[in-house]
């Protein structure tokens, strides 16, 4: 799975430098605030294995005005940190993995 370079960021983690970005428009469950908000992150070197983190907050963009924390690049770093430990390979040849973030609640 290859992230879109277009909209992507760099970031360096403990030496490392990855590309992650935010879906820049809402599916249309995140615009009705019914499921959270994700991002993805990749190794900016050697694409393998993708990151796709979900939040406890929703979409920045959804259609129902419910309040939302930016994807600040600290939570980016942090997500990448945790993934690492509990085992993501980012130069891995493999399907995404998937780190859930607990506390979102629905607006249905």
């Amino acid at each position: 799975m290859a992230l879109v370079r277009k909209g992507s960021r760099r970031i360096v983690v403990d030496g490392m430098a990855y590309r992650w970005r935010l879906r820049g428009r809402p599916t249309y469950s995140q615009a009705l605030a019914w499921s959270p908000c994700t991002y993805t992150v990749e190794h900016a070197d050697t694409p393998g294995m993708a990151l796709v983190v979900t939040t406890d907050q929703p979409h920045p963009c959804n259609w129902i005005g419910r309040e939302a924390e930016p994807v600040l690049p600290s939570s980016v770093a942090a997500a990448v940190q945790l993934a690492l430990h509990r085992g993501w390979a980012p130069t891995a040849s493999g399907s995404a993995f998937h780190d859930q973030s607990a506390g979102f609640t629905s607006s249905s």
